[in-house]
């Protein structure tokens, strides 16, 4: 395979205007750097999330390339 797609939501905290769980996007990157790729392009989309416990929710796909 020469290249790997991933998504990873992003959660807002309530709260804060900081993203509550931005250790899985860097857990995601690396785990792909361990295994011989790097991060070729990565993209966002933003959408409230009006439901319970509230906060905006960040759609991030990356797409890595075997090095």
């Amino acid at each position: 395979m020469n290249y790997v797609v991933l998504q990873v939501t992003l959660k807002e905290k309530l709260l804060s205007s900081r993203s509550g769980n931005l250790a899985e996007l860097e857990n995601a990157i690396n785990a792909q750097a361990a295994k011989g790729y790097r991060l070729h392009t990565i993209t966002t989309a933003s959408a409230e999330s009006g439901g319970f416990g509230g906060g905006d929710r960040i759609q991030a796909t990356m797409v890595f390339e075997k090095l």
